[in-house]
């Protein structure tokens, strides 16, 4: 299955894709949340999706001109993984990691596929990251590598945005310049694994302003994702809904010589097979009014 969540921020329904037609589950399904997951709410909604008694026919279509969320409603965390590619360790400067780097970016940056980034107040180094998202399933805390995949509930397309300065030069952890609103753009849909041949047969990639930026493959993950699931783990547990962002291959602003970085106007576009696509519009931070 795929799914999507729509409607304006904070006001999203359950929808999936079927023949690539948007359709509203709202009738049958709360939302896709914790509890949903931790429910076994994927099996229940495919079931009720292939009763004859509900045909497709009978759910309301979406408009595709309405607006998508992330596909999962807020998770209790968003945990990243970094330096996961050894071509961007090297082109950031850094040593290939002995183990899986981890920090946390903020619930409040979660957002939709099409919405815009906005880059943060006093930012000069904004810039991008394009990754595959897992989302947890079920509740999972030491789990081993040979079990790790029975907990993934499906598969995202993130952009994993990424204030430099913040994250590189004003001392502490990484999460301060990674955590700004907008800067976890999510979607368009969670793919359920039956809807993914191989999920270490992806290709990745990133346009800026239609320019190439990146290309990378999931075949190249230093850590894969059971390993992953495994490891995070071992240090926290994992809730159904959570997700995993499994790191970003070469091609960043900040590994270019000299660095680029993003500004107001420029428009982000990235895809990963199977996966789908998004598109976000940077603008610069104003005040609330």
């Amino acid at each position: 299955m795929k799914l999507i969540r729509f409607g304006e921020p904070g006001l999203e329904k359950p929808g999936v894709i079927l023949a690539d037609q948007w359709l509203d589950v709202s009738a049958i399904v709360t939302d896709y949340n914790e509890d949903f997951f931790a429910d076994n709410g994927l099996e229940r909604l495919r079931n009720q999706l292939n009763n004859p008694g509900l045909s497709a026919g009978s759910l309301p279509v979406v408009d595709p001109s309405v607006r998508l969320g992330p596909p999962v409603a807020r998770p209790s965390k968003l945990v990243c993984i970094g330096l996961n590619y050894e071509d961007h360790a090297r082109e950031t400067g850094a040593p290939i990691p002995a183990e899986p780097v981890l920090f946390m970016k903020a619930t409040t940056a979660y957002c939709g596929p099409f919405d815009d980034i906005i880059i943060p107040k006093n930012s000069t180094k904004t810039d991008w990251e394009v990754e595959l998202a897992v989302v947890i399933g079920r509740k999972a805390s030491y789990v081993d590598e040979a079990s790790a995949l029975q907990y993934v509930a499906g598969y995202c397309l993130h952009n994993d945005v990424s204030e430099r300065e913040f994250q590189l030069e004003r001392g502490g952890t990484w999460d301060k310049g990674k955590g700004c609103d907008t800067f976890a753009p999510i979607g368009p849909f969670l793919a359920t694994p039956d809807e993914v041949a191989d999920v270490n047969d992806l290709r990745l990639w990133l346009t800026v302003n239609g320019e190439p930026m990146q290309s990378g493959h999931t075949s190249s993950l230093i850590f894969k994702i059971p390993t992953l699931i495994a490891y995070v783990s071992q240090f926290m547990t994992l809730l159904p809904g959570d997700i995993i962002s499994t790191g970003t291959p070469p091609g960043v602003g900040l590994g270019m010589k000299p660095p680029v970085y993003l500004q107001p106007g420029d428009v982000v576009e990235l895809g990963i097979d199977g996966l789908g696509t998004s598109r976000q519009r940077v603008r610069a931070y104003a005040p609330p009014q």
